[in-house]
């Protein structure tokens, strides 16, 4: 049936239930009438745990039909869901769960926490398949981390208003920016679904009437695989994912038939040039890019045939957004020349949760309109923003984020360090590893077995993808008169001896 006239998907599963929404990791198919009627009733099962607009749950879930159906059933009833990633520590997710006031906190079976719910079969128990009275859009809460190495949630204000109400301009904006169309498709989830970005274009998916395709995991030949079954037509992907799939032997990469492909966006992490253009020899010119960050969500685009004029560029601004480049007065810089980004959005803005003064820090402008993901680049004279630099600490690896001071903070628990940096190292597959220069304490002997006593103190303090690839030792590192630590004369002097 055309679906195009109707806004997102609990209009579309109720009229036209037979469609198919889901196919999960283990191959279940699920409708849209079934995805909608479990829906419901876990809305419903929220509400009776005394959850009302504003509250907020959150989800510890793996990929599949359990995480996606927490999305949707908050996202009708004014409440906040917060995804949390399953591979941080115990401690992590509890620091998490606290700080967001979460009432309710679903999870996998391998992934328990106290108190929480183990999937979402307790809350949908005994409850109607009818769609709850009152409804009122929710918002994602994403949970990412500042310098200081502590998670802080992006809180958008919720619109007070049905979820028909705001979901034509999110159709819309997503079809502006990566030519996306309501109708009959197929979207391949190939991350976790904690991420901001997979799971917003999951749910993307839902609302534009295509089929979920999710994999258990990301694989390089079963993603081809799983390309050709299906007849995928968008993806979500990071720049790792394509190097990968690069690096399979050519009979390999000969073998399966992925002409069905329209759009495969990517984002989270700068495309070498050079990876790019290979992928779009084979694929075909699909790659659409975006830059933005969990605060800002999508500031800029770039679509296959610009960015092949225009090699290595991150995009223009979106519609409704705004872009200028700014020194550190925060005064604009002309085209050409290199300076901090700021991004004012005309959809809405955000705080946040509990911090004012972060919040604050990011913003520019009287009325704080105007915010920077703190990276530096600059605009061409058409307008297309190059980054040189992500935001001088973070380290992107696989496109994660991960935060030198929260692994600096861990390993200065150990007697043994008496002080640490941690920086990171440019990468060909990950775009950067994380590596860790140690000061040893007076009278520890630098070697393998501290290095190994050193990853095994940080197993239950921070998530093992955040750990040292690499750890060397150091008489001494450098820091300022005042005791901060000079971590860009640290990465110089450790590339410089990397250097040929």
């Amino acid at each position: 049936m055309d679906i195009s006239g109707l806004p997102g998907f609990y209009a579309i599963a109720a009229a036209d239930p037979g469609r198919l929404a889901v196919i999960d990791a283990d191959g279940t198919r699920t409708t849209y009438g079934d995805l909608l009627a479990r829906v419901n009733q876990v809305s419903h099962g929220l509400r009776e745990r005394g959850l009302a607009t504003g509250d907020v749950a959150a989800g510890v879930l793996p990929n599949g039909i359990d995480a996606l159906i927490m999305v949707m059933a908050t996202a009708q009833i004014g409440l906040y869901y917060v995804p949390i990633n399953w591979h941080l520590t115990a401690t992590e997710i509890a620091y998490i769960l606290k700080d967001c006031d979460a009432k309710v906190v679903v999870t996998g079976p391998e992934h328990a926490v106290p108190g929480g719910e183990i999937g979402t079969g307790g809350l949908a128990e005994g409850q109607s398949t009818a769609a709850p009275d009152g409804r009122t859009a929710g918002a994602v809460m994403w949970y990412t981390s500042g310098t200081t190495g502590f998670p802080k949630g992006v809180q958008r204000p919720l619109p007070g208003k049905e979820p028909e109400a705001t979901l034509p301009l999110h159709i819309w904006f997503i079809g502006e920016v990566v030519d996306l169309k309501p109708g009959d498709a197929r979207h391949l989830v190939t991350s976790p679904m904690y991420h901001s970005a997979p799971c917003a274009h999951a749910q993307l998916a839902l609302h534009l009437g295509h089929t979920v395709v999710i994999a258990p995991r990301f694989d390089p030949a079963g993603t081809l695989k799983l390309i050709e079954r299906h007849r995928i037509e968008n993806a979500m992907m990071v720049p790792t994912m394509f190097h990968r799939m690069l690096q399979l032997p050519g009979e390999v990469k000969a073998r399966y038939d992925l002409s069905s492909l329209r759009q495969v966006v990517h984002t989270a992490a700068a495309c070498p040039v050079a990876v790019k253009k290979q992928i779009m020899e084979w694929w075909g010119p699909v790659l659409y890019e975006y830059y933005g960050s969990t605060e800002s969500s999508i500031a800029f685009a770039v679509k296959p045939h610009e960015w092949l004029a225009r090699p290595g560029t991150v995009g223009r601004p979106v519609p409704t957004f705004e872009a200028k480049i700014c020194d550190e007065s925060g005064d604009e810089l002309p085209p050409g020349e290199p300076g901090l980004v700021y991004v004012k959005s005309g959809i809405g803005t955000f705080e946040y949760r509990k911090d004012p003064a972060k919040t604050a820090a990011t913003k520019l402008g009287e009325r704080g309109e105007w915010y920077t993901p703190g990276d530096i680049g600059y605009l061409d004279e058409d307008g297309y923003l190059f980054l040189c630099d992500r935001r001088t600490d973070m380290i992107v690896s696989g496109g994660v984020n991960i935060y030198p001071a929260e692994i600096e903070a861990a390993l200065l628990e150990h007697p043994a360090v008496a002080d640490v940096a941690v920086i990171g190292a440019p990468d060909e597959e990950w775009g950067h590893n994380v590596v860790a220069l140690v000061q040893p304490a007076p009278g520890v002997e630098a070697g393998p077995a501290l290095t190994a006593e050193l990853l095994e103190h940080c197993g239950p303090r921070i998530a093992r993808f955040k750990h040292p690839k690499v750890i060397e030792y150091r008489e001494a590192l450098p820091r300022t008169p005042t005791g901060k630590l000079s971590r860009s004369k640290v990465r110089e002097d450790y590339l410089a001896s990397r250097s040929p």
